[in-house]
């Protein structure tokens, strides 16, 4: 499994995926590659799909950094992040530098289901979470 075959696979479901969900797949070259996942209708939270050895690691950007949070909500924004962790599907709370994320990761034995599956949770869950942590952003 390598990110060029998961991008034909996606690429090729037009409106037959399982999900419903149209994908568009670039690929990103770079010290690590990575495929960049766009779900038609969803642009402005694409996924980043990297495969390593022991996994299928999907990435999605919520927000940039603190700045973007309002000074006196932090410390309750992620009071709020941690308790909704357990209980999102498919989902963690993380950040990359001062960029929060929110990302899942598959065995790398998981089949091409199982990873539109988690596609489309982790843009589901991104939505949601942006929507619940509105009021702490500026």
């Amino acid at each position: 499994m390598n990110i060029h075959t998961i991008a034909d696979h996606l690429n090729s479901l037009a409106d037959n995926s399982e999900t419903g969900m149209n994908f568009d797949c670039q690929p990103i070259s770079g010290e690590v590659d990575v495929l960049q996942v766009t779900i038609l209708g969803r642009e402005e939270l694409p996924i980043f799909v990297s495969v390593t050895d022991d996994q299928i690691l999907c990435i999605s950007y919520l927000w940039g950094g603190i700045e973007e949070v309002k000074p006196n909500s932090v410390a309750a924004m992620h009071e709020s992040m941690l308790e909704m962790n357990i209980p999102m599907p498919l989902s963690s709370f993380s950040k990359i530098g001062d960029k929060y994320v929110i990302f899942g990761a598959l065995s790398i034995n998981s089949s091409f289901n199982d990873i539109e599956h988690e596609l489309a949770v982790l843009n589901n869950n991104a939505l949601e979470v942006i929507d619940d942590m509105s009021d702490y952003l500026l």
